[in-house]
This record gives structure tokens, sequence and C-alpha cells, in this order.
């Protein structure tokens, strides 16, 4: 029997009488949950955390960089609305972003808006900030440090109040030359997908000693990226911050790197890889129709691959 019948049959946002997380039922072991960055993309694994907390799981270790940070904090904190409004209902937020925004210096996403000014309890999308901070899972939430070269990974411990978590989510997910760099006590950072993996905690979970790991990307199967072709452009646009050109025009090796790697683990047993049949929105898909239609598509795919899913985590 599964355990989706416990979840409520119409999840309500937080602050609602009615709102209470998602259950715990079944608790993993050893597998690292990983998700992928992709700005929009992330609404078809966001889907995956629906299916997932329906099933009442619970992952000892859940990372994200770039939209991923998004799919990791909803999934932390076990909120069957928010994990898919913050991507279908960020469509219908007129402050959200849009080439006007771009224009005005906001960004073509407004990350300001989106990630410091939607999560209170009468805000947009509210958030659970003490189940979050009190799970017993480790988070890891990667940026690229401009200055330095360097991806940081934050987890809980990093996190006193939730304006400490949203700033960093900012960060992660602030792509360069769309969105403004984002300073943490002084340093500056931009999107984690600018690290050595391309857009993977992968790096992060081997850290924290996982071997085998669910991650959840957010490009269908034999996708590669190609090579950079602006890198004369990029080192003359980040000529103050010769670190973020060098990571732009790397970035493409390390993701086709790491997407090599997943394959490999995947061959070995090690590694669940969730790769969407079919990904029709681009990473800056702002259009209500076009986005709740790549996350029925991707609950679909969750759904149908939940078996699988299940086997793999020992279930």
């Amino acid at each position: 029997m599964t355990t989706s019948a416990l979840a409520p049959s119409h999840p309500v946002p937080y602050g609602d009488p009615a709102h209470t997380p998602a259950p715990i039922t079944r608790r993993v072991d050893d597998v690292a949950l990983v998700f992928e960055g992709g700005g929009m993309r992330g609404t078809y694994t966001a889907a995956l955390v629906q299916v997932l907390l329906e099933e009442g799981l619970f992952f000892p270790w859940v990372g994200g960089i770039s939209a991923g940070t998004t799919n990791t904090v909803n999934m932390v904190s076990r909120d069957l609305w928010r994990t898919r409004e913050a991507f279908v209902g960020l469509t219908t937020d007129p402050d959200a972003g849009g080439w006007g925004s771009f224009a005005r210096g906001q960004g073509y996403f407004n990350s300001e808006h989106i990630y410091q000014h939607t999560s209170l309890p009468d805000e947009l999308f509210p958030f659970d900030w003490d189940t979050f901070k009190s799970s017993a899972a480790t988070v890891r939430l990667g940026a690229f440090r401009c200055d330095t070269g360097e991806e940081v990974y934050w987890g809980l411990e990093d996190m006193d109040v939730m304006e400490d978590l949203l700033v960093r989510c900012q960060a992660s997910s602030s792509m360069p030359v769309l969105m403004p760099t984002v300073h943490i006590d002084g340093v500056p950072y931009l999107d984690g997908a600018l690290g050595p993996t391309g857009g993977f905690p992968t790096d992060a979970a081997v850290a924290d000693g996982y071997e085998r790991m669910l991650v959840a990307s957010t490009r269908p199967a034999g996708y590669r990226k190609p090579a950079e072709k602006r890198a004369a452009a990029y080192r003359r646009m980040f000529r103050k911050q010769p670190e973020v050109a060098e990571a732009i025009i790397n970035r493409p090796d390390g993701y086709n790197r790491t997407i090599e790697e997943l394959e490999q683990g995947r061959r070995e047993g090690r590694v669940y890889l969730f790769q969407p049949d079919r990904m029709a929105i681009e990473n800056g898909e702002l259009r209500y129709d076009r986005v709740v239609t790549a996350y029925e598509a991707g609950l679909a795919q969750a759904r149908r691959e939940l078996p699988d899913i299940l086997e793999f985590l020992g279930f």
C-alpha cells in the first residue's frame, strides 16, 4: 500500500490552519537526493518532489544548486503546496521578472523579490521555516564565489533565521549576465552552476560520505552542453571578475563530465538518474500554460518511475 493516501488531497499553504507537513513514513538510509538547477526547468523536477513527499519518503541528505535549491527547501520542509506553487504560481506574479525587470537592473528574474519577498506568512509562497530548520536531514545549497572561483556549500548550520536561507537561495540562483551578483557578508556570489560540476551538488554529497544518489536532472537523456563560443566576450564583460568569465567558459566541460560520471554510476547501480522524457520549456519560461504543462508532464513521469525509484531505495 502506498502512503500517498496520507497526504492531503488539496494541499494548502503554510499559515492556513489546515496546513501540515507531509508525513514521514519511510526513511531512506544511505541515498543522497540531488537536484540540478536549470531555472524554470526545475518545474519538471518539482513534480518529482511532490511524488516523493506523497510517498512519505525522508532522505538523510538533500542538496541543490540554483533552481534546485527551491526543490531542496520544499522537500526538506515537506510542503506539498509550495512544491508546485513556487514554480507554477510564480508565473502569475507580475513582479517575478521579464525583460522589463532586466531593463530596470533587477535581473531577468527579479531574484531579490522572488527569494526575499515571497516567503513570509502574508506573502505569495509562505515558507515553513520551523519544519525546515528542525529537519534531521543534511542540507547543502551551492553557490559560486566570484572573487575566488570556489564553489561554496551552505548547510543548516549556516542559517540561524529564515533570511539567512533566503539570501543563500538567491545567491545560488543568480545567473550571470541575466541577474545581479548577490553579496553575503560582503562576499560576491553567483549561480552555483558555475562550479566544477556544472550544476549538480554531487561533489558535496560525496564529501559528506554518500556514494548512492537519486539525482533529479532537468535535461533529457543524451544531452551534452555545447562548447562556449563567446569566450572573448565573457572575458571582456567580466574583466573585473576573471574567475566568473573562466567559470562560464569552462562550464560545458564540467557539466558534461558530471553527466558521464552519473551515467557510469547508473550502470554500476549507485545512481538513479531521473531525466525528463522531454523538456519543452527553457530556463527563462514565464508563461503559465507552458509551465503548468511541464509540471504535469513531470508528475506523470515521476509516478510512472516511482516503482523503480522505490526499488533503488530498497523498498
